[in-house]
């Protein structure tokens, strides 16, 4: 609302009043100025004192983007924490070269070399070579970490699946050594490997539980089978994810992976995914060829697993269930006219050799049959977050279940003994 003239001649009146009767207590606080203003300057620079020892170091790690300063000691602290990781770790990561004879390779010739075939690793050729003189030449290779100073060591099954190749063992200081491989995970990408040593440097298995999107971490293996140690650096991309991995000899279904846009070449699988600690997260087992930095690691607490496995039974032992099933979504509920949305629907592949319930296993003797939808695990629901394979993982082989089935529309529970995979 506008102010009447006669209300501001009132304003300024008062004001005037204000004004003049203020003048003896102005010449009072006037002569206190130069008190104040010492006080002033002690109080200043005991604050930037406080600030400036105390205060700084809590804001150290400022948002990005607040100042300059702020985004260039976050830049510093992480590149720091980088080199300091791969300074401990590198020593722990090794090279698994594979060799095979040559001469016992159907497709080699002397004179021809080898036909290495769309995969440019398996000959395809059919030709034979009578010469008994063996060619040992490496074919292969791989990455691992050491995880204990005896010289055990973790790596891919799919680098040291070929039972009738050699392996050798390249540490990080150029020492070389025989490898043996003591098991190779029925289900899981994942070989445990032995070489005759001491005192070995070795790598501290994390935890992948609570990992998150946008955490830092950091690849080393041996890149192209040829860089020995490359080191890669980039994010997580993705949590519990399900691929399917192709190699020379088939594939596979991985489920529950990490994706990472930290490059992941040929040459890497078997080797670490670190964090930024140190720990390892996961191990390195697959790129898509497809997209650009798209690579995938297996957790770590998969990998744990198998190591306990190992200990306790001398092998890599998983459970067994017996089932061909896939998981119901919208479309496998129309497509089958279900009732249900969600479970794993028991279901044959159209072959003998694929049939819906493995004759003689658990799931055979517990009752399961063809059709039937597996819809929890000892109270767990079965479902696109959580399947069946994801859920038996973390059962033993001899371990009692409780499931709840539906058998033609009719809802029951039922135990089963789960058997081992072989």
């Amino acid at each position: 609302m506008a102010t009447t003239s006669k209300n501001l001649e009132k304003s300024v009146e008062n004001n005037d009043r204000l004004l003049t009767s203020d003048i003896p207590r102005q010449e009072k606080i006037s002569s206190y100025i130069p008190t104040i203003i010492v006080l002033s300057l002690i109080f200043g620079m005991v604050g930037s004192i406080i600030g400036t020892k105390y205060l700084a170091p809590l804001y150290s790690s400022a948002v990005p983007g607040t100042t300059d300063q702020g985004v260039k000691t976050i830049q510093v602290n992480e590149q720091s924490a980088i080199i300091d990781v791969v300074k401990r770790a590198s020593p722990a990561v090794v090279s698994i070269i594979i060799s095979k004879d040559l001469n016992k390779i159907p497709g080699y010739s002397s004179s021809g070399g080898v036909n290495l075939g769309p995969f440019g690793f398996f000959p395809f050729s059919n030709s034979d070579n009578s010469s008994t003189t063996p060619n040992i030449q490496q074919v292969g290779g791989g990455s691992g970490f050491i995880i204990r100073s005896d010289g055990l060591i973790l790596t891919n099954k799919h680098v040291v699946e070929d039972t009738t190749a050699t392996y050798t063992v390249l540490t990080n200081d150029g020492k070389k050594y025989d490898a043996q491989v003591l098991s190779r995970d029925p289900v899981n990408d994942v070989a445990i490997v032995k070489i005759e040593a001491t005192g070995l440097p070795t790598l501290t298995m994390g935890d992948s539980t609570d990992l998150q999107i946008g955490q830092r971490v950091i690849a080393i293996g041996n890149s192209l089978g040829e860089y020995q140690n490359t080191v890669t650096s980039g994010i997580i991309s993705g949590i519990g994810r399900t691929i399917t991995a192709s190699g020379a000899t088939g594939s596979e279904q991985l489920e529950g992976v990490i994706q990472t846009d930290a490059a992941i070449n040929p040459g890497n699988s078997g080797g670490p995914l670190l964090d930024i600690g140190g720990s390892v997260i996961g191990i390195n087992t697959a790129m898509d060829s497809q997209g650009q930095l798209v690579g995938f690691a297996i957790p770590v607490n998969d990998l744990k697993r198998d190591v306990e496995s190992f200990q306790k039974s001398g092998r890599i032992v998983k459970p067994f269930l017996g089932v061909r099933y896939v998981i119901i979504n919208q479309a496998i509920k129309e497509q089958n006219q279900l009732t249900i949305d969600y479970g794993a629907l028991i279901i044959g592949g159209g072959k003998i050799s694929e049939p819906a319930v493995v004759v003689g296993s658990a799931a055979d003797k517990a009752g399961l049959k063809e059709g039937d939808i597996i819809l929890e695990i000892n109270g767990q629901r079965v479902d696109q977050d959580h399947s069946l394979a994801g859920q038996l993982k973390n059962f033993n082989a001899g371990d009692v279940v409780k499931m709840k089935i539906d058998s033609r529309g009719t809802q029951k529970d039922i135990t089963v003994t789960l058997g081992e995979t072989k």
